[in-house]
């Protein structure tokens, strides 16, 4: 059977094979309720906090700062919503017209409760510089919400400045991290974040968990009521093999972070040189500081779906901007946000390499677009 060449890493990510060997006990044999009191349950509650403790380690955070959620999606809605439910003075809420939909739908929901939600728009390169935040942050501003990087764009946003100025104002900070995690070096104290969200199925975990980061002593209302598990903080049953496999995949990457990062980018000059040299008409998206191996394409009058299911039918993986956003044809939010004109926009494709791709699988999506848009 012929390869399929992957390279939608933005969307999900090939499980690691140590952390689904990992998580196989704890589906079979280890498969007690942490929560718990009698002795099968012993091993599986220390399996969720060696966990904890490892994933704590892999971004420079308390283990006890660690909160185990379903994934990305609830991790941003808890920290936008929690944020707020625990304001009863409703102070305002400040993102981007970048981010994530499961931050900006969860700002709509808190409009519609009367806390208000500024949205800042970004350049043209998809940043927000801290004079950006400077224009619309006040002393009523009580959490700001940036992300790390972008998941169309790949941008890297100057986080720590960006918290700075949010810290200087009295409020707080929350990342959404989801695409940066596990891709580059991410340290909670050297950024001064007060809360980052992860998913594990971005960095070879699997599907269906994730984490939110809470700096301790942030005050934020608890996400689900139930039970008294995550510090009675986030309700729920634990899903024990996921987050022990979680933790294994993002150990695993963040111990071979230097030599991913070199193997991607080596990948992602082929890829802009071979497409160079073949004459292929294009705009790269975004500005100079991104994640490895995210290239943003614009094709000038051509058809980003068609350029997608052109390349699917030569057994080629890509995207036309957010998988979250692949049901809706119209021009994604991202880059309407940076004003890239429309002709551009709706010739626009997302490559996104990562660690298993190869050289050979580049010089195949190379000669599919020179097949396709040339």
């Amino acid at each position: 059977m012929k390869e399929y060449v992957y390279a939608d890493n933005a969307a999900t990510t090939k499980l690691d094979k140590d952390a689904f060997e990992a998580m196989i006990p704890w589906l079979i044999d280890e498969y007690g309720n942490a929560s718990q009191p009698y002795a099968f349950s012993r091993k599986p509650r220390q399996a969720l906090e060696e966990a904890r403790a490892t994933i704590a380690a892999c971004v420079n955070a308390l283990p006890e700062e660690i909160y185990f959620t379903s994934g990305g999606t609830e991790s941003d809605n808890w920290a936008i919503k929690g944020s707020a439910f625990a304001d009863c003075d409703h102070q305002t809420t400040i993102t981007s017209l970048l981010e994530h939909h499961a931050v900006l739908h969860a700002c709509e929901a808190i409009e519609k409760m009367n806390y208000p939600v500024v949205y800042m728009r970004p350049t043209n390169s998809g940043y927000i510089l801290p004079d950006i935040l400077e224009n619309h942050i006040n002393k009523k501003t009580r959490l700001v919400s940036v992300m790390l990087a972008n998941n169309e764009l790949g941008t890297i946003q100057p986080i720590k400045e960006l918290c700075k100025i949010a810290h200087a104002h009295g409020a707080i900070f929350h990342t959404d991290a989801v695409q940066a995690v596990g891709h580059i070096k991410i340290d909670v104290r050297e950024l001064d974040v007060d809360m980052l969200s992860a998913s594990a199925h971005k960095f070879n975990g699997p599907k269906g968990v994730g984490f939110l980061y809470i700096k301790k002593g942030v005050t934020i209302h608890p996400y689900i009521d139930g039970g008294a598990q995550e510090n009675r903080m986030r309700a729920g049953t634990e899903n024990i093999a996921s987050i022990v496999g979680m933790a294994v995949a993002l150990k695993n990457n963040c111990d071979a972070l230097e030599a991913n990062i070199k193997h991607i980018m080596h990948l992602e000059r082929i890829l802009i040189r071979e497409l160079n040299e073949a004459g292929i008409n294009y705009v790269r998206n975004g500005g100079a500081s991104k994640l490895p191996g995210f290239v943003s394409l614009s094709f000038p009058r051509k058809d980003g779906e068609v350029i997608l299911h052109r390349m699917d039918l030569m057994g080629i993986g890509i995207s036309t901007g957010s998988a979250c956003n692949s049901v809706n044809k119209e021009v994604s939010h991202v880059l309407k946000a940076i004003r890239l004109d429309e002709s551009l926009a709706k010739g626009t494709i997302r490559i996104s390499l990562g660690k298993y791709n190869t050289e050979e699988h580049v010089y195949k999506i190379v000669d599919a677009l020179k097949r396709i848009v040339k």
